[in-house]
């Protein structure tokens, strides 16, 4: 679904990534970790088009779409739950979901109701203000606000930071439900090593820009992908 290949990408005179590549398949999870700072989100705002790459190719389903407008990924299938959620505080809940409208043809759009299925709590609670939610309610919102687009790629950028501990397993279920499914491909950036280990089919361990280790899961030794994402 996903091949990133050996990208590079500078803030001005400041190399935030190195040649770093990665691969993410359709109905499996992969997991990007690492230390604050070591360009996971760089990476992450690459693959959706948020900024620019110096070199080296982003392809989806084979095709390169490095030089692709972000928006024009949101039509390829691409969503994006950033870090720090961005919804909108003064729209409701509904208004928030509807948002994710934009990219989709008009027979298309409407909230399907597999995502109440998911996120109980945003039936339950349209007619609110975004703002007016919890940090967890913002962040399923969020969510399900991306999910609305029927994404082929669904980017997380750490969705459990700042969150308590009954709505992470929240976020952790659906996540599963929505790898079983097998209708996407899933690209979690993630800073809790237990939650990534439970989720992850294959891990990319990030450092100064680079990927330093990287391979399935069920391969890898926990207590080095530790080491290496400790602050």
């Amino acid at each position: 679904m996903l091949t990133v290949d050996t990208i590079d990408l500078h803030y001005g005179a400041a190399r935030a990534l190195r040649h770093v590549s990665l691969h993410a398949e359709t109905g499996k999870v992969t997991c990007v970790m690492g230390r604050n700072g070591v360009g996971k989100t760089s990476l992450m705002r690459a693959i959706v088009g948020h900024q620019p790459i110096s070199s080296g190719h982003i392809r989806l389903d084979g095709e390169d779409i490095s030089g692709l407008r972000s928006e024009d990924r949101a039509r390829a299938g691409i969503a994006y739950v950033p870090q720090g959620r961005e919804i909108f505080p003064l729209l409701t809940v509904k208004e928030n979901l509807e948002t994710g409208f934009a990219p989709l043809k008009r027979r298309e759009r409407f909230v399907p109701d597999e995502l109440f299925d998911l996120f109980p709590v945003l039936k339950t609670m349209l007619g609110r203000r975004g703002g007016d939610l919890s940090g967890g309610q913002q962040q399923q919102l969020a969510i399900a606000r991306a999910l609305v687009t029927r994404p082929r790629l669904l980017v997380l950028d750490e969705p459990t930071e700042g969150i308590q501990p009954s709505i992470i397993k929240d976020i952790g279920r659906a996540i599963d439900y929505l790898r079983q499914k097998g209708g996407m491909a899933i690209v979690l950036v993630e800073q809790y090593f237990d939650f990534a280990r439970e989720l992850a089919d294959t891990m990319f361990v990030m450092d100064r820009g680079e990927v330093v280790l990287s391979g399935p899961m069920n391969e890898l030794d926990g207590a080095q992908v530790q080491r290496l994402i400790q602050v």
